[in-house]
């Protein structure tokens, strides 16, 4: 096997900083040519230096092909595997079949990216987790979020402390869809479905990464469009300790014809409020690559807006986005050269809140939130 095998040491997350650099870029293999195939992944490993993209898993079609035509496309995942030239599996495929997918992949030896939701059980995360640790592999679930230029900002605004203490933050991703699309595997009812499974995980572990993990949780998961058959719509309301009180609210829905703001965060000297969502993922829609002039970037008009109480209301330029960021990670962890960003262990703590907001919806009450578990 390649060096990139040997990159992690047994029985941690971290990289194994004495492994010798591989010489040759890492042969990726997407499985999936979907929406997240196409726009989330195989775009950026493309663009991403040291990686490359070897094979796409297409079942049916040619799209891959088309689009990527030096690249070989495979139509199964035993015939992606039987190359062995290809070190790092990227699985973006329906979330219902995540967890098989990556448990083959992790059986023959593949370190292992999976698109959110990483899994849909807690206990299904943690035997992936031993499975990767068994065999000293990396495996990391997609949370590209935690690059998006608004993101990035807000944290940058937190670091700076002109807020002071903090005491209230609202994060929202809210769309209109007013008719459900019930021949998609996401709205039609089956395993996997539903807004929380999509846009849940990103707003959990951008919570978790900014407040780590919080003392309670309430959720409302309901579905408000009409014939809609899986939850279009979710609040989750997370209470800090911290030692000082901070209150978490999240939530998503597909009935907002006026969204709500991105980001509202509110500290003892001032707020900080953003509206609009990080542009890349409409940029690589509309066919713009991360070479091109402003891909990433904001206009003035949709920066967010500082406070501070007594004096004058300031924008705050929003830092450019760069799913890149990402993979750059998940290539130097492999190369041993920086912790990975994107922990297995912090997607068992997503995935886990995820159930326990369900479990708060279903029976009406808070829930203490309890991390013991963690594999």
């Amino acid at each position: 096997m390649s060096a990139v095998f040997s990159g992690f040491t047994e029985g941690t997350s971290q990289p194994n900083c004495n492994n010798v650099p591989m010489q040759e870029p890492i042969g990726v293999g997407v499985v999936g040519f979907g929406l997240a195939g196409r726009i989330f992944h195989t775009a950026v490993v493309e663009a991403t230096p040291g990686l490359e993209l070897k094979c796409v898993v297409q079942r049916s079609g040619d799209d891959a092909a088309k689009e990527y035509p030096h690249v070989r496309q495979a139509r199964s995942v035993e015939e992606m595997l039987a190359d062995v030239s290809i070190q790092l599996v990227v699985i973006a495929t329906p979330n219902y079949s995540h967890y098989e997918l990556a448990k083959q992949c992790l059986h023959e030896q593949r370190h292992v990216v999976v698109d959110k939701p990483f899994t849909l059980t807690s206990e299904e995360a943690a035997q992936l987790i031993h499975m990767a640790r068994d065999r000293n592999l990396l495996l990391t679930a997609y949370q590209n979020r935690r690059w998006d230029g608004d993101f990035q900002t807000l944290r940058q605004v937190i670091a700076r402390g002109e807020l002071g203490r903090l005491v209230a933050f609202e994060s929202h991703i809210d769309r209109f869809r007013p008719e459900p699309r019930l021949g998609v595997w996401r709205e039609s009812g089956g395993p996997g479905g539903g807004i929380l499974f999509d846009l849940g995980p990103h707003l959990v572990d951008q919570a978790l990464t900014l407040f780590g993990t919080p003392r309670t949780i309430a959720a409302n998961v309901r579905i408000e469009r009409d014939d809609a058959v899986v939850d279009d719509a979710w609040d989750i309301f997370l209470e800090y300790e911290r030692p000082q009180p901070l209150a978490v609210l999240l939530r998503s829905t597909l009935t907002a014809c006026t969204p709500g703001p991105r980001y509202v965060l509110h500290g003892t000297r001032g707020s900080f409020v953003k509206w609009g969502i990080d542009p890349q993922e409409d940029q690589l829609k509309a066919g713009m690559r991360f070479d091109s002039p402003g891909f990433g970037e904001e206009p003035e008009s949709a920066w967010g807006e500082l406070k501070i109480c007594g004096g004058e209301t300031r924008r705050v330029k929003t830092a450019r986005g760069d799913y890149r960021g990402f993979y750059e990670n998940v290539r130097d962890a492999l190369l041993g050269k920086v912790e990975l960003a994107v922990k297995p262990e912090q997607a068992w703590q997503t995935t886990r809140l995820i159930e326990l907001a369900r479990e708060s919806a279903g029976q009406g009450r808070r829930l203490r939130v309890d991390f013991s578990a963690e594999p």
